[in-house]
C-alpha cells in the first residue's frame, strides 16, 4: 500500500481517494476528472496550443490513468510516462510529482519515431536512488489498455482501469493475496457498485492538480549549453526567441540579453 501523508483539505485541486477492498485484497482509486480536464484545456487556450481532437481524446484517457496511478503510489516518487502510438502516430507525455501533487504533460505530434509497435516508457525517480526506466510494447490505441499492459509486464501485478462515466475513471490493482478471479471478472457496473457490494476501508485522500512549474530561468537552463557553443545559431539575427516547455508546451520568450547575462552568471 502507499505511504500515508496528511493532506490539507483546503488544498486546491482534484481529490482522489484510495480504498482497500477487504477480503478481496485490492486497492481501489476512483475520481471524476472534469476539474482536471478543465485545467488542461484552459492551459491549452492560454498557451495557444492546438491539439487535434483525436489526440486530445487519447491524452484525456492517459491523464486519468496517470493520476490514478500516482494516487496509489508512494509519496516520494516522481514519475514520467511516454506512450508512443503508431496509429495514430503520436506521443503522449505525462509527468507527476507525488510530493506536491503536481501533474502535467503534453501531446507530441511532430517528428514522432516510427517503430514496429507501440511502446510504453516509464521513468521513476526516488530521492537518493538512480532513475529507473522500463519499457513495454502494447497493442491498440487505448491508453487504458497500454497502462494495464505496463502493470502486467513491468509492475508484474495485474491492474484494471474502468471508465465509469464520461469523465469518471477507476483503478483496481492487486495486493498480496488478491482474489484474482473476482478482480478479472469485474466490469464497470460492478466497480460502480463496490461501495454497496464490498467492504471498503479508506486509505487516504490525495490532492492532484495541473501544474508544471516551468519558468524563464528553467528554460534558460535548457538553452544554456547551446548558447555557450553557438549563440549565433540559437538567436540568428534576432534579439529574442520563443521556446516551448518540453513538459507542458507553455510558451516562453527569451531575449538575447537575458540569455547572455544568465550564461555569464553561470561562468
Amino acid at each position: 500500500m502507499s505511504e500515508s501523508k496528511p493532506v490539507t483539505p483546503s488544498e486546491p485541486g482534484l481529490e482522489i481517494p484510495t480504498f482497500f477492498v477487504r477480503h478481496r485484497n485490492v486497492l481501489l482509486a476512483r475520481a471524476d476528472f472534469s476539474e482536471l480536464y478543465v485545467d488542461y484545456y484552459l492551459h491549452l487556450g492560454e498557451q495557444r496550443v492546438q491539439v487535434a481532437p483525436e489526440h486530445a481524446a487519447l491524452f484525456k484517457r492517459a491523464l486519468a490513468a496517470f493520476a490514478l496511478h500516482c494516487a496509489s503510489r508512494p509519496w516520494n516518487e516522481m514519475t514520467a510516462w511516454t506512450l508512443n502510438f503508431q496509429e495514430p502516430l503520436v506521443n503522449i507525455f505525462l509527468t507527476g510529482d507525488n510530493e506536491t501533487g503536481a501533474i502535467t504533460g503534453r501531446v507530441f505530434d511532430e517528428d514522432v519515431r516510427q517503430l514496429e509497435s507501440n511502446v510504453f516508457y516509464c521513468d521513476v525517480v526516488k530521492p537518493g536512488q538512480p532513475k529507473r526506466r522500463s519499457a513495454v510494447n502494447f497493442a491498440g490505441s487505448d491508453p487504458l489498455v497500454a497502462v494495464e499492459t505496463f502493470y502486467a509486464q513491468s509492475e508484474q501485478r495485474p491492474a484494471r482501469f474502468f471508465q465509469l462515466a464520461e469523465e469518471e475513471f477507476a483503478l483496481v490493482s492487486e495486493h498480496p493475496d488478491c482474489d484474482v478471479p473476482w478482480m478479472q471478472a469485474l466490469d464497470a457496473a460492478a466497480v460502480r457498485a463496490l461501495a454497496q457490494t464490498e467492504t471498503l476501508s479508506l486509505l487516504e485522500r490525495r490532492i492532484h492538480r495541473w501544474h508544471c512549474g516551468c519558468n524563464q530561468q528553467r528554460m534558460m537552463e535548457v538553452l544554456s549549453p547551446v548558447m555557450k557553443q553557438d549563440p549565433s545559431g540559437l538567436f540568428g539575427e534576432g534579439e529574442k526567441i520563443e521556446i516551448r516547455c518540453p513538459r507542458c508546451a507553455a510558451r516562453h520568450t527569451i531575449t538575447r540579453e537575458a540569455m547572455e547575462a544568465f550564461v555569464a552568471g553561470k561562468s
